[in-house]
């Protein structure tokens, strides 16, 4: 299969390489060319615009920042959907509103084009060891037309059911990441008021049942939430009003999920969702 490639950041671009080297033909796309530097020793081939790169492929994935990255190269007057063949598929690895999809499938379908939303989680060194979790999210057939070149960076590959039920379901795991950051954070803070070592404590955690992933990150960033906050933040930030906007619009309750979510928010400097103004961050 022929695979484009747009959106070559920190987890992009090892995704993209595992594509490579399992032995698809990939075309690459960026805005930033110094971006495409890294893959001077791999046969990639580099395309002048998302329309060229689409001529090129069966399957285009992208990996940009948000909503408006995602409709741009897919939509706009160079898109993707100008050059896409019929019967080729748009897979949407970003993090964006399970609406943005439905509505980018609503015009693709005009075009013949099929999509696919496959968010993934796991960070930059889980895409270079191929152990990315893929949520996918569309028609059966199309996953599994999708589901090879998905391997090559993802394990597990899930399918979760019709398009934006992978959004859904990346939006739930980074609300409850969220909320695993507060209550991590809390908690290590707590130590030093017993005269425990903070750090040591996150050690001891780390190998017990109170063990979690955000947990290890918080401990990497030295006990707080102040390293995370300038490159996750406004991430995080993103992710949580999404869902908290989606589940407003269902009537679904949160719980204590998004409480939890908005104390680390507030903690990485960010806007509150709920409640009162934000706190200011805990040392």
């Amino acid at each position: 299969m022929r695979v484009g490639f747009i959106g070559l950041g920190n987890q992009g671009a090892p995704m993209a390489r595992r594509i490579i080297e399992a032995g698809h033909p990939t075309t690459l796309w960026a805005r930033r060319p110094a971006t495409l530097a890294a893959f001077a020793d791999t046969g990639a081939q580099r395309a002048a615009s998302p329309v060229e790169l689409a001529a090129a492929s069966d399957l285009v994935c992208v990996c940009v920042v948000d909503d408006a990255d995602v409709e741009q190269v897919v939509t706009g007057e160079q898109g993707v959907l100008t050059g896409l063949r019929r019967g080729g598929v748009v897979a949407v690895h970003s993090t964006i509103h399970p609406d943005t999809c439905r509505r980018l499938a609503e015009r693709a379908k005009v075009h013949g084009v099929s999509v696919v939303d496959a968010p993934v989680s796991g960070g930059g060194r889980a895409a270079a060891e191929g152990r990315l979790l893929v949520m996918a999210g569309g028609e059966s057939g199309t996953v599994a037309y999708c589901r090879k070149v998905f391997e090559t960076f993802g394990d597990p590959v899930v399918h979760m059911g019709p398009l934006g039920s992978g959004q859904i379901a990346k939006l739930l795991n980074n609300l409850l990441f969220t909320a695993n950051l507060a209550t991590s954070a809390d908690t290590l803070a707590l130590a030093p008021r017993f005269g425990i070592d903070r750090a040591a404590l996150a050690e001891v955690v780390l190998h017990g049942s109170g063990a979690s992933f955000a947990l290890d990150r918080v401990k990497a960033g030295g006990g707080t939430l102040d390293r995370l906050a300038e490159r996750a933040g406004p991430l995080l930030h993103k992710d949580v009003r999404l869902l908290a906007d989606l589940a407003d619009t269902a009537g679904a309750p949160t719980g204590t999920v998004l409480a939890a979510a908005d104390g680390a928010l507030a903690q990485m400097g960010q806007e509150r969702l709920t409640g009162p103004a934000s706190p200011a961050p805990r040392k």
